[in-house]
């Protein structure tokens, strides 16, 4: 009986801190900041937003389901790494909204008959928004790079299509 107790207040407690962490707050990034680069530590699962020459906020994020090593082909699981640069911007993706990386380039299609493509910075899937910053808990995307959709609302607010994105190991 004793040890019901104590799973019933550890299942309770899990709960309540994972509630707790999903409506805490975050900073919010200011409406008149323009981002003139971005860099993704994937093994960090982090992606820093630089205006000015200064790190102006890091988001926490998930990357695809196999996120070790950079890109080889379609399907992977692998989001890839290197320098690329925002090239798109889609107000109805099917991910709350999405910013678009140029993965390939050129280097990529030397390196894979089959790299795949369709990299993106991305929301959660449209009608799972709730899920909010439970999603950084586990790495789900087939590649891309995935944030909240409030976070998403500010990157594309604030990050202009050229702008550089350095995608780190």
């Amino acid at each position: 009986m004793k040890f019901v107790k104590w799973l019933v207040l550890v299942i309770s407690s899990f709960f309540a801190i994972s509630l707790i962490y999903a409506i805490w707050p975050d900073q919010t990034l200011p409406n008149n900041v323009t981002a003139d680069r971005l860099v993704v530590y994937k093994s960090a699962r982090k992606l820093e937003l630089w205006a000015n020459g200064k790190r102006v906020k890091v988001y926490k994020v998930s990357l695809g389901s196999s996120p070790v090593g950079s890109k080889q082909y379609q399907g992977d699981g692998k989001t890839p790494e290197g320098l690329y640069f925002i090239n798109d911007k889609n107000p109805q993706s099917k991910f709350h909204l999405n910013l678009g990386i140029s993965y390939p380039d050129k280097k990529d299609l030397i390196k894979s008959k089959n790299p795949g493509g369709d990299i993106k910075i991305h929301g959660l899937q449209n009608g799972l928004g709730f899920i909010g910053k439970l999603q950084r808990f586990f790495d789900w995307t087939d590649g891309c790079i995935a944030v909240t959709n409030k976070e998403i609302e500010e990157l594309y607010r604030a990050v202009p299509i050229g702008t550089p994105i350095q995608i780190n190991p």
